[in-house]
């Protein structure tokens, strides 16, 4: 299996420098307040923001960016490496009914599916930024059409140097690299109405230095001095010295071939524009008869709220789905494809984070479900809230239409998902049994605590 490779970035042009260069990377946007942290920047160097050097910034934000990232990463990680109770499988082909055929505990299960958090090398999380400077002075993306207008004037037929930091860390072993590209790029002769036309387009508003190589203001770039795909946004070379450096080979990261390097999904064509293709998306042929979604299979988080004083399981945290979805418009547990490299308890967890805005340090797996079909299985994830903790539910994504606490008592009323739709009672069964062991669990501990104290 390739290296799996995290792109701190929702930018496009990053996403199709990667699958240009046949690796599909998952994708997990950084959500840094950029301004923010060249503010603190300078408050601690006690500098002017504009006297900090471009290379500087660029290296700044790219550091944070990855660091935030594996930091989401290793909390995944974390919240795997803790989960208690057990699996239950299912092997409905195997026996025509559904019933459990094997039961293990969750530690057996997740040393078993090669997650993550087994891994001796990745995955690796890269994050970037780029600034362009001109006359000494440093441009980021204007955001309105007057500086755009004004820095296109300045940019006409001069030339100018493109700063893109990277960061690169592998989250197995913690390491960490920095480097910065940078290329000199010319500008041809630009007149007033190619200015008018250009940001008549949009594209130079939210695009460092104002213009890009891959798009509507290519024909306004005369030449190039260095690597034109740092121009882009992220160095291709500079990254794979890299990960070369680390002793991981680039060609450790191909996970594509020339067919299916397309984001785009045929079999969804109805998605939204900028819907982000992962490692792990398309659809499989079941020998149950069905297509079902995930080349390594799927899994999601059925999140509990319990009361915890009687054990009462109170409410579900259900994703209403997105209308171009699979069952479109039907609730279920937020939840998706299993992406290479992650265990299904790992995909659980990431998924329902930007689905549904579940952090998985806000929360406790107690164990899970697996309806193993051969070539491909669904696993649901059985969690609560940790106490002291709340879930606030929110859609981070463009695959719900909404995400909401759902009263248990409620629930059976839903249009469900058919996969929930089958199993809820026994799931609400299960769930109803956890919260029971849970009290169980406090009121031993609470117990043996005050006896400890009358001793």
């Amino acid at each position: 299996m390739a290296v799996p490779l995290i792109l701190a970035s929702h930018s496009r042009p990053r996403r199709d420098l990667l699958y240009s260069a046949g690796i599909c990377p998952m994708i997990r946007d950084s959500h840094v307040d950029e301004r923010s942290v060249i503010l603190d920047m300078a408050k601690r160097q006690n500098v002017n923001p504009d006297q900090i050097p471009a290379q500087e910034r660029v290296a700044a934000l790219s550091r944070v960016k990855a660091q935030t990232v594996a930091e989401s990463f290793k909390a995944v990680k974390e919240a795997a490496r803790n989960a208690r109770g057990y699996r239950q499988i299912s092997t409905p082909l195997k026996d025509g009914h559904g019933t459990i055929s094997a039961v293990e505990s969750m530690q057996a299960a997740i040393e078993s599916q090669q997650g993550m958090s087994t891994m001796e090398i990745g995955p690796l999380v890269v994050g970037c930024d780029s600034m362009f400077t001109l006359d000494g002075i440093t441009y980021g993306k204007p955001h309105d059409k007057e500086r755009a207008r004004a820095r296109l004037r300045l940019m006409s037929g001069k030339t100018g140097t493109l700063w893109t930091g990277h960061c690169l860390i592998d989250l197995a072993s913690g390491k960490e690299l920095h480097a910065v590209s940078s290329a000199q790029v010319t500008f041809s002769e630009l007149s007033d109405d190619d200015i008018e036309s250009y940001i008549a387009t949009g594209e130079p508003l939210e695009v460092a230095g104002s213009f890009t190589l891959e798009g509507f203001g290519s024909a306004f770039i005369a030449s190039i001095q260095g690597d034109p795909s740092g121009v882009i946004g992220l160095s291709v070379p500079t990254l794979r010295g890299m990960i070369e450096s680390l002793g991981i080979a680039w060609t450790d990261l191909w996970n594509l071939t020339r067919e299916d390097k397309s984001p785009s999904n045929p079999d969804n064509p109805v998605a939204p524009k900028d819907n982000v293709h992962q490692p792990g998306d398309g659809w499989i042929e079941c020998l149950c008869g069905h297509r079902h979604w995930g080349l390594n299979g799927a899994s999601g988080v059925l999140l509990a709220r319990r009361n915890e004083q009687t054990g009462e399981v109170t409410d579900i945290l259900l994703q209403h789905r997105a209308l171009w979805s699979a069952e479109g418009g039907t609730w279920g547990a937020p939840g998706g494809a299993t992406s290479d490299g992650e265990s299904p308890l790992e995909g659980a967890l990431r998924e329902s984070f930007e689905e549904a805005n579940i952090r998985p340090d806000d929360i406790e797996v107690e164990g899970s479900y697996l309806e193993d079909h051969g070539p491909w299985g669904y696993t649901t994830v059985f969690a609560f809230e940790k106490p002291g903790h709340t879930v606030v539910p929110k859609a981070n994504d463009d695959e719900s239409l909404e995400v909401q606490w759902v009263p248990f008592k409620d629930v059976a009323q839903y249009k469900l998902i058919s996969p929930l739709q089958k199993d809820w009672n026994e799931f609400a069964e299960r769930l109803q049994e956890i919260s029971r062991r849970m009290l169980n669990s406090q009121l031993g501990s609470a117990q043996h605590s005050g006896n400890d104290r009358n001793d």
